[in-house]
């Protein structure tokens, strides 16, 4: 048992996921989360590859496929709802664009929150003020006066990391964005939608309609080209307005799930963008997830680099005996062509949806390279961390 004291922000995804595994390591661990509770639904998360390799070594296989959406499939339509293409989750042995484990981003935060919590200290409503490192330890103050001394700190805390500005730098500095916004948000399921998903695409912005576990509910997703937002990410009327505004004139189910925007109990928009850093670490402070480098929610793997970013960052810790010196250049040298590779997938991804609002010329339209879309879902190696860490303990 090492007794290594980490401190992880972010209570979302990626920090209890490596609470989880530096809890089996022996660390003490405490995450922050400033929000006062677990924030419940969200967006559609999926687990492909190699990502299912690491929840099943989590031993949380049976407790995610209990969570999942169960969505069946895709479907692309017309304006008048006629079926265009279809996409099954069964297609590329569960790792297509639909994948066979798709959970909502609330439901996976619970399980893994389930999972910790009788041996990770929480706190919410709470976040870290202020901070200082020397070559022993990091001292943090927190917004709610407690100060305390750790070994090391973990930013875990999103695309919009307080950690990140606070220890590399304002946000401009490493966020890129793709010109595409992103909206979504709970209706209620007037629209006779079953299993499937329903996808409908007008001049570079979409509009559709997802399943959730509960069936008198739905989620509608919007998306819309804008190279420039000046909207601030906080203010939620001025955001709702501003999608009314860019959707005004679509067709298909539009006008009807735009009908529900001012009652619905969630809504989320922001720009479509990614996280690029020379380097995700410095001294005995790291960042994981999107706070790193987010590949965007077009990449369709960033709860992939969430999970197995945990379970790499843990590992080279403890097998490393938990010295950042070594250990976290470690888990960046084995995590960032995989990083690239999702990164370039979330471009591709987005630039295919502008082709059409940009009359591009259709042979200009980017094509997903099959050896990408491979080394983008298993383009990252598992170490046995395990029997590495048991034998430098005998």
């Amino acid at each position: 048992m090492s007794g290594t004291k980490v401190l992880v922000a972010g209570a979302s995804i990626a920090g209890p996921a490596l609470a989880h595994w530096l809890r089996r390591w022996g660390a003490e661990v405490t995450v922050v989360e400033r929000a006062p509770e677990l924030r419940p639904g969200g967006q559609a998360v999926d687990a492909r590859g190699v990502t299912k390799d690491v929840i099943a070594l989590m031993g949380l296989d049976a407790a995610v496929r209990a969570a999942r959406t169960e969505t069946a499939g895709a479907y692309t339509v017309d304006a008048d709802g006629k079926v265009l293409e279809t996409f099954s989750a069964e297609d590329d042995g569960g790792d297509g664009y639909i994948s066979e484990i798709e959970i909502l981003r609330g439901d996976l935060s619970r399980v893994l929150y389930d999972d910790t919590r009788d041996g990770v200290e929480y706190i919410f409503g709470d976040r870290i003020a202020e901070l200082t490192q020397d070559s022993d330890g990091v001292d943090v103050a927190f917004e709610s006066g407690d100060r305390r001394r750790f070994d090391l700190v973990v930013g875990a805390d999103g695309l919009h990391s307080a950690l990140r500005a606070m220890v590399f730098g304002p946000r401009e500095k490493y966020i890129h964005h793709l010109g595409l916004v992103l909206a979504f948000f709970s209706v209620p399921n007037e629209f006779e939608l079953g299993r499937w998903l329903l996808d409908f695409h007008d001049a570079g912005r979409t509009a559709g309609l997802r399943p959730v576990p509960d069936a008198t509910q739905a989620m509608a997703m919007f998306s819309f080209p804008a190279s420039e937002l000046d909207v601030d990410f906080r203010d939620v009327a001025a955001q709702k307005q501003l999608l009314r505004e860019r959707m005004a004139d679509m067709g298909w189910l539009t006008p009807r799930i735009l009908a529900h925007l001012e009652s619905t109990p969630d809504f989320y928009l922001d720009q479509v963008a990614q996280v690029v850093m020379d380097s995700w670490s410095t001294g005995r402070v790291v960042l994981l997830g999107d706070a790193a480098y987010s590949a965007s929610p077009m990449s369709g793997q960033g709860t992939g680099l969430a999970l197995v970013g945990a379970y790499l960052l843990a590992g080279e810790l403890a097998a490393n005996d938990w010295d950042p010196a070594v250990a976290f250049p470690a888990y960046e040298r084995r995590m960032r062509s995989w990083v690239e590779a999702n990164q370039e997938i979330g471009r591709l991804h987005v630039q295919s949806l502008q082709a059409p609002a940009l009359d591009a010329d259709p042979d200009a339209v980017p094509e997903f390279d099959m050896e990408l879309i491979e080394r983008a879902i298993n383009g990252v190696e598992l170490p046995d961390y395990a029997t590495t860490i048991a034998r430098s303990a005998s």
